[in-house]
């Protein structure tokens, strides 16, 4: 009995330590994916929300469209494009 036991314990050992490194191994892929998304220094994630990043190139954007109409104000609406994408966000 002490045997049988003592091989079954060591198989259920073995197993979780075959799962723990599946998901090491899963998760490392997870992040060389991640990494290797963007140019190096570029942010994973936005830490704000699209509405209240980049409030400066959102005004001016928003002040030339009203007065003088999108297609005068492609400047602006490209500064703030890039603005946001500075911030993380995919647009």
């Amino acid at each position: 009995m002490g045997r049988g036991s003592g091989a079954q314990e060591s198989m259920v050992l073995a197993t979780k330590d075959d799962d723990a490194s599946s998901d090491a191994h899963i998760a490392g892929s997870l992040i060389d994916k991640e990494a290797a998304a963007g140019p190096p220094g570029a942010a994973v994630a936005p830490k704000k929300k699209i509405c209240c990043a980049c409030p400066e190139t959102k005004r001016l954007r928003d002040e030339c469209v009203t007065e003088h109409g999108q297609e005068a104000c492609t400047k602006w609406i490209d500064a703030h494009l890039q603005c946001l994408r500075n911030e993380g966000f995919k647009v």
